[in-house]
This record gives C-alpha cells, structure tokens and sequence, in this order.
C-alpha cells in the first residue's frame, strides 16, 4: 500500500509583502514514486507565517478522503503549533499564554480541522539544505508567488 507525504513550503518577498505557499504530494511504495502532485497559490500581502500555514490547510484540504500522510515542513512554527501549542490556545479561548489573541487564528483553526479527517504525522525537516523534496516545495511557493511580486 502506498504511503503519502506532502512536502510544504510558504515564502514571502518582505514580511509582510507578496508571498506564496507550495506543496509537493507525493504517494510512494517503498522508494517508488507512484503519483505525484503539485499545488501552489499565493497573496498579494501577507506573512511568510501564513503561507506556511496555507501550504499545509491546501495540502490536506485537497485530499479527497480520510488519509493518512506524513506532513514534512521546514516550519517549526507550523510543526510546534499544530502539535504543541494548538492545545493551550483552544484551552485558552485562542489566547497565547501571555494573554495575547493567537496570530494568524483564522488558518489555525483551518489547519485544525482539516486534521481532524486526516490521520496525520508531522515532521520537521531543515530548509534550504538541499532536500530535494523541500527545495520542490519551496520553488512551487516562489512559482505562487510571482505573480504577485511588482516587476522590476
């Protein structure tokens, strides 16, 4: 039975500024790349943060049913929030401890409930290390946001 992972990537030209989100889905059987998928999109203003978060929610979204998947990010923001934080912000009425609304809540909640069908492992891989599955995610992030970039 094939195994799937997404590979998820955001980036953004200034922060805040144009940005863009990739995901690289890729359904392996052992080392063999059975079906693979592309997914990027991007902002005209935004936050590196968010896009992250966006290249996660689209990732899982797009799945069609209950899946399990590994979900690899270079994000430790995603990775800690979803897995760590998530808890005591939901406990907290979306508040930081400090008493603080939660950023970006609106694609926590998202990213929330789209794991709830999912039966979902995160792990956190470095960037701009030559991954090549992270560096793919990280190039269809670029690709999503272009088009939102100014020309020079």
């Amino acid at each position: 039975m094939p195994k799937l992972y997404a590979y998820t990537d955001g980036a953004c030209s200034g922060n805040p500024g144009p940005g863009g989100w990739g995901a690289l889905l890729i359904a392996r059987d052992g080392n063999t790349v059975v079906k693979q998928r592309e997914l990027s999109g991007g902002e005209a203003e935004t936050t590196n943060n968010r896009m992250e978060l966006l290249a996660a929610i689209t990732a899982l979204e797009t799945l069609e049913r209950d899946t399990a998947l590994t979900i690899i990010t270079d994000s430790v923001y995603v990775k800690d929030g979803i897995t760590k934080w998530i808890h005591g912000w939901k406990a907290r009425g979306w508040k930081t401890a400090a008493k603080k609304p939660v950023k970006n809540e609106d694609l926590w909640r998202r990213l929330d409930e789209a794991t709830k069908r999912h039966d979902v492992t995160w792990e956190w891989v470095k960037g701009h290390a030559g991954h090549p599955e992270n560096e793919k995610a990280d190039e269809l992030a670029r690709t999503g946001m272009a088009p939102f970039k100014p020309s020079k």
